[in-house]
């Protein structure tokens, strides 16, 4: 999940130049970020975190900070796993 995180903060340092974000920080409440950035943001997800993002995924909750977005990421890796 370190992983994660890291790719995720590196990318929203591109948007957030200049600002110091904790991985809990809200980003849509910080005003730091603006309604292009989510689609930006979800692109990056399913491209460079390798998870695919459904209609129904598409709540602020999953991609409102560097955790909502890792524990997004690790949740649909489970629900990926087949179970035994």
């Amino acid at each position: 999940m370190d992983a994660i995180k890291s790719a995720t903060r590196e990318f929203i340092g591109k948007y957030v130049r200049n600002r110091e974000l904790g991985d809990s920080d809200d980003l849509f409440a910080s005003g730091f970020v603006n309604s292009l950035f989510i689609m930006q943001l979800v692109m990056f997800v399913e491209s460079e975190l390798a998870t695919p993002v459904a209609d129904e995924d598409l709540r602020m909750d999953n991609f409102r900070s560097v955790d909502a977005v890792a524990a997004f990421v690790a949740r649909k890796a489970a629900a990926a796993t087949p179970t035994a």
